[in-house]
């Protein structure tokens, strides 16, 4: 895939990863499903198989949750120059794609964490306080529920989909009522997936 930036649309990446950054609660997975609206669908600077992958890749390797975002950044970065055969120009947009985005997405959640968290801690009997942590509970589900949702429905033939959606109905159920470890779902997908059964 290739597109063309120029610098007022770097400018625009950082700025639209600037604003997902305060709505991240619960984590970057949860603001994917816009992530997907604004890189994929409006901008068409990802392919929705750039996108998939790359969220599938960071959650799939050792590390933390928020490294698709920088998958997403690079994935952009090689589609302005052209792709990985562009050389050393590639490599170099791909760096700042993830410079771009990683920045973007971290700067403000980790400054409003660092000041809303020493304040909280200070003030953690008040009321207010008690209230707020209840209430994100509901959000962060529902943002976590948009991302399994946009993630699971990815396919082109929904007719060949019942696989992916039983197994997704049968994952959650387990995840909702058992102890059973995410790796052992994550292998079990990994074997469905090879089998070409999902």
């Amino acid at each position: 895939m290739s597109i063309s930036l120029m610098w007022s649309d770097w400018v625009s990446l950082f700025v639209h990863f600037v604003s997902l950054s305060l709505l991240a609660v619960g984590g970057a997975i949860t603001v994917a499903p816009d992530i997907h609206r604004y890189l994929v669908e409006e901008q068409r600077w990802l392919s929705n198989a750039q996108f998939s992958s790359s969220i599938a890749l960071a959650q799939g390797a050792p590390g933390p949750n928020v490294m698709f975002i920088a998958l997403m950044g690079w994935n952009v970065g090689l589609n302005a120059a052209g792709g990985i055969n562009a050389g050393s120009s590639a490599l170099a947009s791909a760096l700042l794609g993830v410079f771009v985005t990683m920045f973007g997405i971290m700067l403000p959640s980790a400054t409003l964490t660092f000041v809303a968290t020493q304040w909280a801690h200070k003030n953690r009997e008040m009321r207010a306080i008690k209230a707020f942590k209840a209430g994100m509970a509901p959000i962060v589900m529902a943002l976590l529920i948009a991302t399994g949702w946009l993630l699971t429905g990815q396919h082109d033939n929904p007719s060949l989909e019942w696989p992916l959606w039983a197994v997704t109905a049968v994952t959650t159920l387990v995840v909702w009522r058992t102890r059973t470890h995410l790796l052992i779902l994550l292998t079990a997908g990994a074997v469905l997936g090879t089998l070409g059964v999902i």
